[in-house]
């Protein structure tokens, strides 16, 4: 059985930093696509970065390239998210997601995403 769990998130200052993790047990990450998704208060879910394990491939959407980096440490079965410069705008639930490789279509959309973990709140303000 899949399952995803996000640590990291809390209450940062504007100009601060976070690394949230997603641990996963029940696959093995090479053979998936993990990604990154947040959803604000009142606003619908949307995508952050997603990384192909096997080949390191990462993608992030738009304004987070360059503020986001996205990595995954395979002995640990962890997929991390390094946020910096956070901006209150940033303030949401961050959830990790995971799609099998062979079901992957390219775009890093919570649509494709098959497994979630349950979130983790990251709020920035002063």
């Amino acid at each position: 059985q899949v399952q995803l769990v996000e640590s990291g998130g809390g209450l940062v200052q504007p100009g601060g930093s976070l690394r949230l993790s997603c641990v996963a047990s029940g696959l093995t990450l090479d053979n998936y696509v993990i990604g990154w998704f947040r959803q604000a208060p009142g606003k619908e879910r949307e995508g952050v970065s997603c990384i192909t394990v096997r080949d390191g491939i990462r993608q992030y959407l738009q304004p987070e390239k360059g503020r986001f980096t996205i990595a995954a440490v395979n002995a640990e079965n962890t997929v991390t998210l390094q946020m910096w410069k956070l901006t209150p705008e940033d303030t949401a639930v961050y959830y990790c997601a995971a799609v099998p490789l062979s079901d992957y279509d390219g775009e890093c959309d919570d649509y494709g995403m098959e497994y979630w973990g349950k979130g983790t709140q990251v709020t920035v303000s002063s």
